[in-house]
């Protein structure tokens, strides 16, 4: 009986580790790496991001599971994945809100509060975002005031909604993809003034340092703008770039025919012609079809010649190389909320230029609602046993 009454008092105490245990695991990212870092990096300097996407957050207008469940829920994806890789960054690549476009001045504060109240440890780190499609809105709705006053409240970014910045000698440049799908609008104009605007100073740069290698001596040579099309910079030699939608791409079928992947998102899918309320009730993964256009594409890669490129929207991961041989990496989307597998991607960049890309996966809802009831039916296993040996 003795034996009897210390297992029953000890049933408590195994039923909150077997809590504390489950929700460990359920909140923990299972990680693993994609591709080939290219090199050795595991020196101290290296810069350390963790890249997000797609949190899709509903700000004042989310319901009692998100508050209470979902977003609980990527509060503690945050922190365990900042206790596993220590990142130095965190960069969101577009679609922070579910529908910013359609939120008033003060709404779109409270979609940033969510967001805020979600990171934790990751408060004191640098911030980039990232403009995406529901953040700004489609073609028809794209606004430059409304634009502007968005990316003002957001670190770094111009009234068109680009940013250049820099950080542990990485360079990094974000643009405002949803205007490069728009034509004829003021918008596309000012994005395609920072791309110039780099381009130049990539160039700049490239032929300073070439010249006061070659001539020490020599006074530093003046420099005239020249169309992006004679940028003789080698690939990959620019920045790493960051962007909301995927760039067109090409893709190999089984009998060997290459595919031109479609890129028109706007004119010819049913997927984003859809209401917005329509849109809200069904989230589910892009079709990979949703790229910037090949014009866009082909004006981005001469003139900039990225490093590698970032971009989300797919809500899934991918990992390729273009036709020059440009990586680009496709970060999923962080949220229940697109049906798809959760997720986000640490990207370290070697002081010996390798770059590492480190695939995250998360606990679906499913996953995380078995648990739970696992838990429940674990509880009320202990309260009859308890009752019984009380009998």
């Amino acid at each position: 009986m003795r034996e009897m009454a210390a297992w029953t008092t000890a049933l408590p105490l195994l039923l909150v580790a077997a809590l504390v245990t489950v929700e460990d695991m359920i909140s923990a990212p299972s990680c693993e790496m994609s591709g080939h870092a290219g090199g050795d990096s595991s020196n101290p300097d290296d810069l350390k991001v963790m890249m997000v996407a797609d949190l899709l957050l509903q700000g004042s207008d989310a319901g009692f599971a998100d508050v209470y469940f979902r977003d609980l829920f990527i509060s503690k994806f945050f922190k365990k994945s900042y206790e596993r890789f220590k990142p130095d960054m965190l960069l969101v690549l577009g679609d922070i809100s579910a529908r910013g476009s359609e939120l008033t001045k003060s709404k779109w504060s409270t979609v940033l509060q969510q967001f805020e109240n979600m990171l934790g440890p990751f408060v004191g780190l640098p911030l980039h975002i990232v403009l995406g499609d529901r953040d700004v809105g489609r073609c028809n709705k794209l606004d430059e005031r409304f634009v502007s006053q968005i990316a003002s409240h957001l670190p770094g970014l111009d009234s068109a909604g680009c940013s250049a910045f820099e950080i542990g000698n990485i360079s990094f440049v974000s643009l405002n993809a949803v205007a490069l799908l728009c034509s004829n609008n003021a918008l596309r104009v000012g994005v395609e003034k920072a791309i110039e605007r780099e381009s130049v100073d990539l160039r700049t740069q490239m032929k300073d340092a070439t010249r006061e290698a070659t001539e020490p001596n020599a006074e530093r040579a003046s420099f005239s703008f020249a169309s992006w099309r004679d940028n003789e910079m080698a690939s990959g030699s620019g920045p790493v770039l960051l962007l909301h939608f995927p760039l067109h791409w090409k893709t190999r079928s089984n009998s060997g025919m290459i595919n031109v992947v479609e890129e028109d998102l706007w004119h010819y899918t049913s997927e984003d012609l859809r209401s917005s309320e329509d849109r809200d009730m069904d989230l589910g993964p892009y079709e990979f079809k949703h790229t910037l256009p090949l014009n866009a594409t082909e004006y981005i890669f001469q003139a900039l010649k990225p490093r590698i490129v970032f971009s989300a929207h797919a809500h899934s991961f991918c990992d390729h190389a273009h036709s020059d041989g440009t990586r680009e990496v496709t970060v999923p989307a962080m949220t229940w909320a697109a049906r798809g597998n959760p997720g986000f991607v640490v990207v370290t960049f070697g002081q010996n230029k390798a770059v590492t890309v480190n695939k995250c996966s998360l606990a679906t809802e499913s996953q995380v609602a078995m648990a739970y009831m696992f838990i429940f039916i674990l509880s009320i296993a202990t309260i009859l046993v308890m009752r019984w040996s009380h009998v």
